[in-house]
C-alpha cells in the first residue's frame, strides 16, 4: 500500500465513500456499487485526484452480474459509484495496473501494494 500526501496537489472535494475504499485497497476486497444505472464488482487498485477530482481505477470483476468479456483496468470517478459497499471478496493486484503510469504522479492519494 502506498499513501502519498503532497500539499502541491489540487484540493479535491472529498466524497463520504472515500474511507470505504480505502478499506477496500488495504484490504485487497472488491467493492460493489450502481455505476451508470447498473451494478459493477471492483477490485480497486489506486484512489489519485484528477482535475479537483477523485478517482478509482479499478479492474471490473462484474458488470450487471455477469464477468466482464475482457479484464482490464477502467477509471471510476467516486461520485458516480453510489451506494458503495465493501464486500467479503478478496483480490490480487493485477499484471495490468501499471502503478508507475504518468497519470499517478503527484495525485495518487493510496494505492495496492504489487
Amino acid at each position: 500500500m502506498t499513501l502519498t500526501m503532497t500539499e502541491d496537489r489540487p484540493a479535491a472535494a472529498v466524497p463520504d465513500t472515500v474511507p470505504l475504499v480505502f478499506e477496500a485497497i488495504v484490504k485487497q476486497q472488491a467493492i460493489a456499487a450502481s455505476y451508470n444505472r447498473g451494478t459493477v464488482t471492483l477490485a480497486p487498485h489506486i484512489v489519485y485526484t484528477k482535475h479537483g477530482e477523485i478517482y478509482l481505477d479499478a479492474l471490473t470483476l462484474e458488470r450487471d452480474g455477469q464477468p466482464p468479456r475482457e479484464a482490464k483496468i477502467g477509471a471510476f470517478k467516486l461520485t458516480g459509484l453510489s451506494g458503495l459497499r465493501v464486500t467479503p471478496r478478496r483480490f490480487a493486484a493485477s499484471e495490468l495496473f501499471q502503478p508507475k503510469d504518468a497519470k499517478y504522479d503527484g495525485v495518487t492519494l493510496l494505492a495496492i501494494e504489487q
